[in-house]
């Protein structure tokens, strides 16, 4: 039986949700991406936007020195898909994730979430607006990618651009190998406040339209306190990212505001899999000057 409580959640999120205005330089970025066709460093390619298209799809660098930025894109001005995600502390909800067919029990940085020791084990898909980035897996041929190696840390601040509005989440889970190598995933709310009951557990958004920005750097990390990580509903969870979300953005393009330092931005690493956020188990298995704290490569 639905509570009231999930029936209003249901009726609340039937439709779009009234997102962000998309500022003008994330706009210009956007624009920019598609004229541009495709990446001219790519971090690592060879992945599916959805299951059955080309494998054209990857993790785009062309401003991780510059602006502190990886996101996804495809070839001739294609970005990529949004599917939906159901994984995680589910709860009660609204019953858009009973069609999944693939839901596991926790999200892969549900230690770190439950460490926060707000009072929630996980995140829940129906109210944590998260994003799905990075790729593991030890099947033959599976095409793998971890983020950390270019400075993204876990429940890191990812901006979304789904049509003509914008929304702040946080990269709360990984890609796994039990299909095909994909890119392009968000938690079930923030897909139903893009795209209202057009998707669900099991029905995406399936045009390569969307803009996912993860941010590099330590400072992209609201961290225990920086989120209201027990929020009840979506609108309450994604509106506490808005002051670390606002000024993250500022990086983008100059922004129109003052980066002092522009700190978010990782340092150079010539050791590719030993950067910034790599696994580790001494100093020696990081580049440069980074240090092994935590089995972490960090500054």
């Amino acid at each position: 039986m639905k509570t009231t409580a999930s029936i209003l959640f249901a009726s609340l999120l039937a439709s779009p949700v009234l997102g962000r205005q998309v500022p003008q330089n994330v706009r210009d970025l956007y624009n920019s991406i598609r004229a541009q066709k495709s990446c001219h460093n790519e971090l690592k390619g060879g992945f599916y936007s959805q299951e059955g298209d080309s494998k054209n799809f990857g993790y785009c660098g062309d401003h991780l020195s510059d602006y502190g930025i990886m996101y996804l894109q495809g070839k001739n001005g294609q970005l990529v898909n949004m599917d939906i995600d159901c994984d995680g502390a589910l709860g009660d909800g609204d019953g858009s994730c009973d069609s999944s067919t693939d839901t596991q029990g926790q999200t892969t940085f549900q230690g770190d979430v439950e460490g926060y020791g707000k009072g929630i084990k996980d995140l829940n898909a129906y109210i944590h607006s998260f994003v799905v980035l990075g790729n593991d897996g030890s099947k033959n041929g599976y095409v793998t990618f971890k983020p950390e190696q270019y400075g993204v840390e876990p429940l890191s601040l990812v901006a979304v651009v789904c049509g003509d509005k914008m929304f702040y989440g946080v990269w709360g889970d990984t890609n796994g190998d039990d299909g095909p190598p994909l890119v392009g995933e968000v938690s079930d709310s923030l897909g139903r406040a893009c795209y209202g009951n057009a998707v669900n557990g099991n029905q995406a958004h399936d045009d390569n339209d969307i803009l996912y920005i993860a941010f590099t750097g330590s400072d992209a990390v609201p961290g225990a306190n920086g989120a209201k990580w027990n929020a009840n509903s979506f609108s309450s969870f994604e509106s506490s990212l808005g002051s670390l979300g606002d000024r993250l953005v500022q990086r983008i393009g100059g922004g129109g505001g003052s980066n002092p330092g522009n700190p978010g931005n990782p340092p150079s690493c010539s050791w590719q899999g030993h950067c910034l956020g790599a696994k580790c188990s001494s100093d020696d298995d990081c580049d440069g000057n980074l240090q092994c704290k935590s089995h972490k490569c960090s500054q």
